[in-house]
């Protein structure tokens, strides 16, 4: 429950500072070219608010419908639908009464901020706390893969070498770099041979869909931190800081052997051999259907691994910021190639806010919470360009056909196009959150 209350509070954080950050984007703007600001609220406040004040001609206020948050400017036909106020005569202050160009700086104004935003975060993460990450080539055991990896050709041992005959420098982006690259194949070693591993529109599919599909291969040690509700183990008369040696009197060299050999033993007895303050004990063990002791071991296992970490000084951290930022805005364009991919069914993958408060960790961790707050800052800024009605990529499409054509497009048009992408970003709305439901009573 405590992990649930901390990943909440820093989705509700995040998502805080990039709506405020967002609508200041849109209010700077205004504001630059004398165009009045009614409104500047947090979360939204239909029928009431749970704080509001006034300064000047503008509302500044928190709602209590946490979805998101705006600016109601002047003149402009928005979430608001004030259609009295648009029957009257345009006024200075007001939104339509502004020339082409200023109004599609006043609209892109939010997502400039959430670009920008990020980029900043970026740069700042990489000068605090630098770059730490696994090479490829020292996932020196090879790779655990789970029934998706099997699926789709991979077998646990195989050490990987390109993908697409191109190496991958960061073991973690193998499979996102499969996916959002398009890539046909992997190149594995695999008992002393090189293997082509193909990737088809089946497997695509698969991978989309799966939570995590290899792991670096590590050798086994295995000691009791703490036990899960009705623990096997610890109903066997295991206690925590116990150290397991074999079962069976089978020893394991790697972790997923063992992880394998309890699966092949559902609801048979095992003998557990454990180490007790030098005492060795034999342990009977009853195990149940999910073939597993019910034990969380100690953190970090290890591993052997050698991590490779860039440090960076605060001259070299802007560029490296820059870089890093535009990679993932790149990145995450591809990804909009998959959702949209009939062949992948990445759409049935798309979550709501269950989906994007699970992204962050169960432990309060100001690294995690930056990295991920800068990536929804992206998110953000590229869903907001969608050429959807009632978004700002909306608005921009109708005014760029202004200035293409030098016609504006009718209020009375533009007030229906505003209910129909409200219309879509409600469906929008339900469909990834009821997905998020569904997940939740089927464990899909």
């Amino acid at each position: 429950m405590e992990s649930v209350v901390i990943k909440a509070a820093q989705l509700i954080l995040s998502l805080s500072l990039l709506v405020i950050l967002h609508e200041f984007g849109h209010f700077m703007f205004a504001r630059l070219f004398k165009t009045r600001v009614e409104k500047f609220y947090l979360f939204f406040d239909p029928w009431f608010s749970l704080f509001k004040t006034k300064k000047g001609d503008t509302e500044y206020g928190i709602g209590w419908l946490p979805l998101g948050g705006y600016v109601k400017i002047s003149g402009m036909i928005d979430e608001s639908m004030d259609r009295e106020a648009m029957k009257l005569p345009p006024q200075d202050y007001e939104f339509r009464a502004k020339k082409t160009w200023q109004r599609l700086l006043i609209m892109i104004g939010g997502v400039t901020m959430n670009f920008i935003f990020a980029l900043v975060i970026y740069i700042g993460v990489l000068y605090v706390w630098g770059e730490s990450y696994l090479p490829t080539e020292n996932a020196k055991y090879g790779i655990m893969v789970d029934e998706t990896g099997e699926q789709i050709g991979l077998q646990t041992g195989d050490k990987i070498i390109s993908v697409d005959h191109k190496k991958v420098e960061n073991f973690y982006k193998v499979i996102p770099t499969v996916l959002l690259d398009n890539a046909k194949t992997i190149q594995v070693e695999r008992d002393g041979q090189q293997i082509d591993v193909e990737i088809s529109d089946e497997d695509v599919t698969l991978l989309v869909k799966a939570k995590s599909v290899i792991d670096p291969r590590y050798l086994f040690e295995f000691k009791a931190a703490r036990f899960g509700k009705e623990s096997v183990a610890e109903q066997a008369g295991m206690q925590k800081g116990d150290q397991i040696i074999t079962i069976d009197s089978q020893e394991f060299i790697y972790y997923d052997q063992f992880q394998q050999y309890l699966r092949n033993h559902k609801n048979e007895s095992i003998l557990v051999q454990v180490l007790r303050d030098n005492d060795t004990l034999n342990i009977p063990v009853k195990l149940n259907e999910t073939g597993l002791l019910g034990i969380h071991p100690e953190a970090p296992i290890r591993s052997d691994f050698e991590l490779r970490t860039i440090e960076y000084g605060f001259f070299e951290s802007i560029p490296a910021g820059i870089k890093k930022g535009f990679t993932t805005i790149q990145d995450y364009l591809k990804q909009f190639k998959l959702i949209f991919s009939p062949k992948t069914k990445a759409y049935e993958s798309l979550g709501g806010f269950i989906a994007i408060g699970n992204i962050f960790p169960g432990a309060w961790n100001w690294y995690a919470f930056w990295t991920m707050t800068a990536f929804l800052s992206i998110i953000l800024a590229v869903m907001n360009l969608l050429p959807i009605p009632a978004l700002d990529g909306g608005h921009v499409m109708f005014l760029v056909f202004e200035m293409v054509t030098g016609k504006k497009p009718g209020e009375k048009f533009l007030e229906y196009a505003q209910i129909t992408g409200m219309i879509i970003l409600l469906a929008l709305v339900l469909y990834a959150n009821g997905n998020d439901i569904f997940k939740l009573i089927t464990g899909k």
